[in-house]
């Protein structure tokens, strides 16, 4: 991020919003709405001391509850740019109409309550779409297993963030009931998983081995800790993953394959029921804290970037590429690349990898003066089109709109509305063409005459 940051031919959009998309491969016109942070990025110099002084603590979004952050904060430790944000909904500046605290401290005059957001329009020639994904709210389905209601049911998440040197506990693993450091943790794999009666039917991918990782970390971090592992099946398809699996068993890590039907608590230990399929037997344990390996979904809001960038997705909500094999990281708009987990379920090597086709994507298509279209595209015969825009309404990649066309008619100038295709957007799907009911439209190459010519010709 910060070699983004200083590289001359990058400009960083932080705390921003894309709120509409218009043109086409080569000229997209993209409308941002620049969210006012209340601090003048040019003016602030990163150091600090407006979030120390602030009175207002709440829940941090970014270690998920676990721990606290200030009303006027940075997102992330080494976020870029080091610039803070107000969080409006609690700052009693916004509230109350009274504290002031981070304007009265700040050294630099950088803290700016007047400020509103700003709607810029700018130019691109190509988008990468790279919107990650959420994880799957699991709670809402399984019950059973005492999120919300036990506070040492955590998600890999959760225990990523209290094993982490910048999180909330400075990188010890503790229980967020009390703090006590646990024994023996569960490890339940495929919640939301390969589960088509309560979740998603695909695999997550990545589940595997951070939760050989978290393992591996509660062994070697906990002195006489125990790591017990609940599995379907193990799924290690990278370099050396098979490795370091294995290397997490000769460890010391218990790996049970089979379900877990219950999870609940039993004075300070939760209980968890399960079953061992190998051994064909009922599994009870007594677990300190319990961590559940959630699937990955689309991030919220996919569907409106779908709207909005003429894209596809498919049953699950994960955007669909041009093809499988052979254009991985193409969209059926041209111009528009995929790059990570918006795509499907993915780990970071593989992330890395697409994000670096599609850029490679990019430069090959800005290295070219002129571009190849499909020739086989929609066409509007103009003289019997009713201008009823019913075709502009289906279309799904936006190819369609309404002109004004003037003619002469019994000796006077007479407008009328007709439908326009823009060539660098259509795809030539022919969803137009059925849609049509004037027979206006047809599909180059296919029109009724021609493939009527090509039955003949067959019949001959």
């Amino acid at each position: 991020m910060v070699a983004a940051a200083q590289h001359p031919n990058i400009q960083l959009m932080t705390y921003a919003e894309v709120e509409s998309v218009a043109g086409y491969v080569g000229n997209f016109e993209v409308t941002i709405r620049k969210k006012a942070r209340s601090v003048d990025p040019v003016k602030c110099t990163g150091c600090g001391t407006c979030w120390e002084k602030c009175p207002t603590k709440v829940d941090s979004e970014f270690d998920l509850g676990l721990g606290k952050r200030k009303a006027i904060y940075l997102p992330f430790p080494q976020a870029v740019p080091a610039v803070p944000v107000i969080d409006r909904v609690h700052c009693r500046q916004f509230t109350k109409g009274k504290c002031g605290v981070c304007q009265k401290v700040c050294p630099a005059k950088a803290i700016d309550y007047e400020q509103q957001d700003e709607v810029i329009t700018e130019k691109f020639g190509a988008i990468v779409v790279a919107t990650g994904y959420d994880l799957f709210k699991w709670e809402e389905v399984y019950g059973e297993y005492g999120y919300g209601k036990y506070p040492d049911v955590i998600t890999g998440m959760h225990f990523e963030r209290l094993n982490n040197a910048s999180g909330p506990t400075g990188g010890r693993i503790v229980r967020p009931s009390d703090g006590k450091e646990p024994k023996t943790v569960v490890f339940i794999k495929c919640v939301g998983s390969r589960d088509e009666a309560k979740g998603k039917s695909y695999c997550s991918r990545a589940c595997c081995m951070y939760t050989a990782k978290h393992a591996h970390q509660v062994l070697e971090k906990i002195p006489g800790g125990q790591a017990i592992v609940f599995y379907m099946d193990i799924r290690t398809p990278g370099k050396a993953y098979e490795e370091f699996l294995q290397r997490t068993v000769h460890e010391g890590a218990v790996y049970v394959r089979g379900r877990v039907s219950r999870v609940f608590q039993e004075g300070d230990k939760l209980i968890v029921r399960g079953e061992d399929t190998l051994l064909g037997r009922q599994v009870e344990v007594a677990a300190d804290m319990v961590v559940l390996a959630t699937a990955m979904v689309p991030s919220e809001g996919w569907e409106s970037v779908a709207k909005m960038l003429g894209l596809q997705a498919d049953k699950d909500g994960f955007f669909q590429e041009a093809h499988p094999k052979l254009r991985p990281v193409e969209t059926f708009t041209a111009g528009v690349f995929l790059a990570g987990a918006c795509q499907g379920p993915k780990d970071i090597p593989d992330t890395v990898s697409q994000a670096s086709a599609a850029a490679v994507k990019v430069c090959q298509l800005f290295a070219k003066d002129e571009m190849a279209t499909d020739p086989l595209i929609a066409a509007v015969d103009e003289s019997i089109c009713s201008g009823c825009a019913m075709c502009e309404q289906i279309c799904p990649y936006k190819a369609i709109s309404i002109k004004i066309v003037t003619e002469r008619v019994a000796g006077r100038q007479v407008s009328r509305r007709v439908a326009a295709v823009n060539s660098g957007l259509c795809q030539g799907c022919g969803a137009c063409s059925v849609a049509c009911p004037s027979s206006a439209m047809n599909l180059k190459g296919f029109t009724n005459e021609q493939i009527l010519a090509e039955v003949d010709a067959v019949c001959l």
